[in-house]
């Protein structure tokens, strides 16, 4: 049997992130949740750089990342990942409190692959984070895990 793949959580505010693994718990998901605070951190994870060297699982299954974040922000990461051949088919979810238009526009002009807008009620944040990880975790069929990209590209 094939391994699981994780998902992975970009999310720099503590209560969001608490909430987000919360109701990711709550699915039962047998995925993995690998939790990571800024854009710079979610790249090191996805290229196996950093603190994340000699990595050696698969990409996540999706990316749910936050679009306000310190040192990268959720549009310069996406942007980031999509011109990237070995990151681009990535699943990534923007999972923000932001309404701007703007924010909307531009990530699905990058190439985001949903875009939700976290509920400020609790019972609908969770209800919403229980669905993104069902159809991520369950229902969506991912690419296919591609292999590392050679250090000398």
């Amino acid at each position: 049997m094939k391994a699981l793949r994780p998902i992975l959580l970009v999310e720099d505010n503590p209560k969001d992130a608490e909430l987000t693994l919360a109701a990711l718990e709550r699915c039962k998901l047998c995925n993995d949740v690998i939790l990571v605070r800024d854009g710079a951190e979610a790249l090191d994870f996805l290229r196996s750089e950093g603190s994340y060297a000699g990595r050696e699982d698969p990409g996540p299954v999706v990316m749910l990342m936050d679009i306000k974040m310190p040192k990268m922000n959720g549009l310069e990461v996406l942007e980031e990942i999509r011109r990237d051949a070995h990151l681009r088919s990535t699943p990534i979810v923007m999972l923000t409190s932001s309404r701007e238009e703007q924010d909307l526009i531009r990530s699905y002009e990058l190439g985001v692959n949903a875009f939700v807008v976290k509920p400020v009620d609790f019972r609908e944040f969770f209800e919403a984070i229980q669905g993104l990880g069902m159809f991520w975790g369950i229902t969506n069929e991912p690419p296919p895990h591609r292999a590392k990209r050679n250090p000398a590209e």
